[in-house]
C-alpha cells in the first residue's frame, strides 16, 4: 500500500514515513504543492497525507484539483490549522478525515489504515477470495485457515492482487506499489518475478487454487 505524504516540515514529514513504512507502507514524500502536483497525476496513492499550509500555496488547492481528476486517493488532512471553517472545507472538498497537529503517531496510523480498508475493502478487517483470507490487523494471510508465512513483499504484493482481482495490473503497477519512486530504477522487474514466483509457490503448497494468472505482454490478474 502505497501513500504520499504532502508535509513540509521535513523532520515531521520523516517521523510519519519512518512510522510508515514500519507498518509495511511505501511512502513518498512531497514539501511543497508544486512537488505533490507533480507526482499526484503519475501514481495511484492508497492515501494521501496532506496538509494545508504548503510554502507555495493551500493545500485545500491540491485536493481541489485531486478531486478534478477523478481521482481516488483516501485523503487525511493533516494541519496545525484547527478552525471549523478549513475541517469543513477540506471535508467538503472531499477529503476523508482531518487530523490536527500535534497528534499521536498511532492515531495517524490507524486512519490510515481505515480509510484504506474503507476505500479498497468496504471497511473490513479481513478480506476472503475462494480459501485465501487476509487479516488486515494481524498482517497475516491463511489458506483453509493455515497460515502463511510470507514476506512483508509477498504479502503486500497479495493485497494489492486482492484489491485488483479481476483486473489485469501491469509489471510497472505493480512495482510501484511494492517500491514507490524506486521503481523507475527497475528496468527489467525481476524483482517482481521473484516475489510472484515465491508468494504462488506459498499459496499452492498451503492447497490454494491458481488463481494469479500471467497477462502475457500486460501483467497479472487474480481471478477465479
Amino acid at each position: 500500500m502505497k501513500v504520499l505524504i504532502i508535509e513540509d516540515e521535513i523532520q515531521l514529514a520523516r517521523s510519519i514515513s519512518q512510522s510508515l513504512t514500519h507498518e509495511g507502507y511505501v511512502c513518498e514524500l512531497a514539501t511543497t504543492a508544486a512537488e505533490a502536483r507533480e507526482k499526484i497525476p503519475m501514481f495511484e496513492y492508497d492515501c494521501v497525507l496532506l496538509d494545508i499550509g504548503l510554502p507555495d500555496g493551500n493545500g485545500l488547492k491540491v485536493l481541489e484539483e485531486l478531486k478534478s481528476k477523478k481521482k481516488t486517493d483516501g485523503v487525511i488532512i493533516i494541519s496545525a490549522k484547527s478552525s471549523l471553517d478549513d475541517k469543513v472545507k477540506g471535508l467538503n472538498l472531499g477529503a476523508d478525515d482531518y487530523l490536527s497537529k500535534p497528534f499521536f503517531m498511532p492515531e495517524l496510523i490507524a486512519r490510515v489504515s481505515a480509510i484504506i480498508r474503507r476505500k479498497r475493502f468496504d471497511g473490513n478487517n479481513k478480506v476472503a477470495f475462494q480459501e485465501i483470507i487476509v487479516d488486515f490487523a494481524a498482517k497475516s494471510a491463511y489458506v483453509n485457515h493455515t497460515k502463511l508465512e510470507l514476506t512483508r513483499m509477498e504479502y503486500y504484493l497479495l493485497v494489492f492482487l486482492l484489491a485488483n482481482k479481476n483486473r489485469v495490473v501491469s509489471k510497472h503497477a505493480i512495482a510501484e506499489h511494492l517500491s514507490g519512486d524506486n521503481a523507475d530504477l527497475l528496468d527489467k522487474f525481476d524483482f517482481i518475478y521473484s516475489h510472484m514466483k515465491n508468494l504462488k509457490k506459498k499459496l499452492a503448497e498451503a492447497g490454494s487454487g491458481d488463481y494469479i494468472r500471467t497477462v502475457y505482454g500486460l501483467g497479472y490478474k487474480l481471478s477465479i
